[in-house]
């Protein structure tokens, strides 16, 4: 099964990510380790169970595990709430919470509303794949108009990845792009039959370098707050502050808020970006050159 094949490599890539010393096993004979991180009896200690249970684990041939056993994985691995849901979802349906398939693609107008009225934040609203499903129009000038894409060209990670303007309009773009990547990670467990995320997925993993690297580190991702350094043609160099909240009644569904510290240079270039009709703008700036 495709589901456990893919429980195998995210297990040893997780532990693969876990030194010895992490865990308070000791730093030993480093040199003699002949695997990065964790060696499976090792695992299988921490986790309280036996080195062949997790080693057939490993292998893919076990399926289906008790909470407490996925638990104990969970903290011998040391992973983040992000995650231990992606492992639980890896395993029976019995075991971690139900996985739905159907995504939801519209905004509520109240939720559009709410971000129009947003002054000097540039807001909008992620769905499955990291689909751009709302944008108000700072978040139009700051990034790019999603609003006017239709199909995978929707999706802020595929905008990241295989666009010019978005590979440069981030100034940390490996480690941005590396989140997205987890993110879809993630996605992929909850929506494991979406066409559109698999299309996506195959489509990055073709033209993506960086992408396919990434990929089978079966890394997750959630994001929730944090600093991006962006830079933007018309206004240069800005520290954005961002801030993630979830849709009430909508699981797959995340509003993301950019903002920046008050009295900063990047508040004032956000002002400039708000009060500026950025498309004429950028039209005028690309004549020139």
């Amino acid at each position: 099964m495709e589901n456990t094949s893919t429980l195998a490599d995210f297990l040893r890539s997780a532990r693969a990510r876990v030194s010895p010393q992490d865990v308070g096993l000791g730093s030993g004979s480093l040199t003699a380790r002949r695997v990065p991180g964790l060696r499976r009896d090792e695992v299988a200690m921490l986790a309280g169970m036996s080195v062949d249970y997790y080693t057939r684990m490993e292998q893919g041939r076990i399926k289906h595990a008790s909470d407490a056993v996925v638990n104990g994985l969970c903290k011998a691995l040391r992973l983040n709430d992000t995650e231990r849901s992606y492992l639980f979802g890896l395993f029976s349906p019995a075991v971690g919470r139900p996985v739905p398939q159907k995504r939801a693609t519209k905004v509520r107008p109240i939720l559009q509303q709410m971000m129009d009225q947003m002054d000097n934040t540039a807001a909008f609203i992620l769905g499955v794949g990291m689909d751009v499903l709302a944008m108000n129009d700072l978040g139009k000038a700051l990034l790019h108009d999603f609003t006017t894409e239709t199909g995978l060209s929707r999706s802020l990670a595929r905008w990241a990845f295989l666009d010019p303007e978005g590979h440069a309009r981030y100034l940390d773009w490996d480690a941005a792009a590396a989140d997205m990547a987890a993110i879809l990670r993630r996605d992929s467990t909850s929506h494991p039959n979406d066409r559109e995320l698999n299309e996506l997925i195959g489509e990055l993993t073709v033209k993506s370098d960086k992408f396919r690297q990434w990929w089978p580190q079966h890394k997750v991702y959630e994001c929730s707050s944090g600093t991006k350094k962006l830079m933007h043609p018309l206004v240069g160099e800005l520290s954005i502050e961002y801030e993630t909240f979830p849709v009430p009644g909508e699981p797959d569904q995340q509003m993301f808020l950019y903002t920046a510290k008050a009295g900063s240079s990047s508040a004032d270039a956000l002002r400039i970006l708000a009060s500026w009709d950025t498309e004429s703008a950028l039209a005028d700036a690309a004549h020139k050159d």
